[in-house]
């Protein structure tokens, strides 16, 4: 199976740091100032086809803390080839790659025993064709579904979803409570609106 123009579009949209300025200066009683960072991963990490990002965010006034570590699988569906999916995986330890968005160095050596599959994490990429515009994607859970994992000995949930665009990302991830199901964290109010402010899709080498 060959990597479709689509997929490799939705990879390159993805693949840059980010940050939502605009947003936190308009509305920073519900919108932290992030800086988030797409960096695509050696090929040699799946062996289907695919283009695999490293992704992290950190609080602008704070960029030697990032969180959030994790891997996005963009691949095409094996039930149904012509479907783009997201995959998602968490790093075993951490620490190890924390801070690779800023330094991509952390990640030229990763191997598929580091990371760890999240079974319920798989998102539905829907395509939009804008023509000359190129496209624009959204990407979500089937209905009803949460992403759960355990880290650290506790259970977490949250609800993913995102749209990629040419110079634009949004992301709708919320942290859901698993007690009372509520969302806790993440884009309570809408999704955050993160502007592209440097390009990675030179280092996307499939």
């Amino acid at each position: 199976m060959t990597i479709s123009p689509e997929l490799r579009a939705l990879a390159q949209y993805m693949a840059g740091e980010f940050d939502n300025r605009e947003q936190a200066l308009a509305d920073p009683a519900w919108y932290v100032h992030l800086r988030f960072w797409q960096r695509p991963l050696p090929v040699s990490l799946f062996a289907e086809p695919s283009i695999a990002l490293f992704a992290e965010q950190a609080n602008i006034l704070e960029l030697d803390k990032p969180y959030r570590p994790r891997i996005v699988q963009l691949r095409h569906s094996q039930t149904a080839p012509g479907l783009i999916e997201a995959q998602y995986y968490m790093f075993k330890d951490i620490e190890a790659v924390k801070g690779a968005g800023r330094d991509p160095d952390l990640l030229r050596k990763l191997t598929r025993e580091q990371i760890e599959l999240l079974p319920g994490c798989t998102l539905s990429v829907a395509v939009q064709n804008l023509g000359s515009n190129g496209y624009r994607f959204r990407a979500s859970l089937p209905e009803g579904t949460l992403c759960g994992f355990t880290y650290g000995g506790q259970n977490y949930q949250v609800d993913l979803g995102f749209e990629a665009a040419t110079e634009e990302f949004l992301s709708y991830d919320k942290g859901i409570s698993p007690t009372t199901g509520k969302a806790i964290w993440g884009a309570l109010m809408g999704p955050f609106r993160y502007v592209k402010r440097q390009d990675f899709a030179s280092e996307i080498l499939v």
